[in-house]
């Protein structure tokens, strides 16, 4: 018995954004006021969002499994 292709399907996470809200209120002000400057009245939330920004940290990158790979070797021996 020989399989042409062996693949797992990496599993899918919900991906979040961890400032959103801050990020919808400062683009609702921008809206409502027309000042892109954020020097007038969305100074406040312009100020929010740069906060949480700060205080997130760093994205740490996820090494990803090699099992496709070791899969794709080995499919030649299956």
């Amino acid at each position: 018995m020989k399989l042409d292709k062996l693949k797992v399907r990496p599993k899918k996470d919900a991906a979040t954004a961890p400032c959103a809200a801050e990020f919808a209120t400062m683009l609702a002000c921008w809206a409502t006021a027309n000042d892109l400057s954020n020097s007038g009245p969305c100074a406040d939330s312009a100020k929010a969002l740069q906060t949480c920004l700060q205080t997130r940290g760093k994205r740490r990158v996820v090494k990803r499994p090699t099992i496709n790979y070791h899969l794709a070797r080995f499919s030649k021996d299956v």
